[in-house]
């Protein structure tokens, strides 16, 4: 229950910069503000509050390696920022994290939520009819779903009034004109895609 609790703490954006300091091992705020392109404020915002809790801990080596820093490009650099880097509990909550699926059913309380989210990831732009039918599940339940991911920032509405195929692959026509509300990843959903192939 313990670990519930933290995990409906964690944002995506928090979720973010966990995935993305166990990918790097050490870094700092600007570039993680570049890599994951989330905004600089809030990258400092959310590893002040990891630190908190006590997830991420500042490095206090005077130098830099490469080994030790795994997106840095040179060998050995002097240290000019602040770096980050999980702590022996970030590490054990990461595990926790790992399972994806679990992660996204704390959040929105629903146990397919990342099936939903994941469908989205491969069909791009699609309606709520679409998904039901692809996964097998009531209309109601992916659309309570699909409110809950748009809450959670990682789904979005797509506005346009007409659809190309390469932009609806789960029903590929040659376009679509809308008649329906469709969805797909939003920015943040696709950098947290981009992250999980790495986990």
């Amino acid at each position: 229950m313990e670990n519930e609790d933290f995990i409906k703490k964690i944002g995506i954006k928090h979720f973010i910069v966990i995935l993305h300091l166990k990918r790097a091992k050490l870094d700092y705020a600007k570039s993680i503000h570049i890599s994951t392109r989330l905004n600089i404020d809030e990258v400092k915002k959310i590893l002040k509050e990891l630190k908190e809790e006590n997830i991420v801990e500042i490095y206090h080596g005077a130098s830099v390696k490469r080994s030790k820093a795994k997106l840095k490009l040179s060998h050995e650099v002097r240290k000019h920022h602040t770096y980050y880097r999980l702590s022996r509990t970030g590490e054990h909550f990461f595990r926790i994290l790992r399972n994806i699926r679990g992660y996204f059913r704390i959040k929105t309380g629903y146990e397919r939520a990342f099936d939903v989210l994941n469908f989205f990831n491969y069909a791009e732009c699609e309606h709520i009819g679409t998904v039901s039918k692809y996964l097998s599940m009531r209309r109601e339940d992916v659309k309570s779903i699909v409110e809950a991911l748009v809450s959670m920032n990682v789904l979005e509405e797509c506005r346009a009034k007409i659809i190309k195929r390469k932009h609806r692959r789960a029903k590929p026509k040659k376009e679509t004109r809308t008649h329906h509300k469709y969805y797909r990843l939003s920015k943040l959903g696709k950098i947290l895609f981009r992250y999980l192939k790495n986990i």
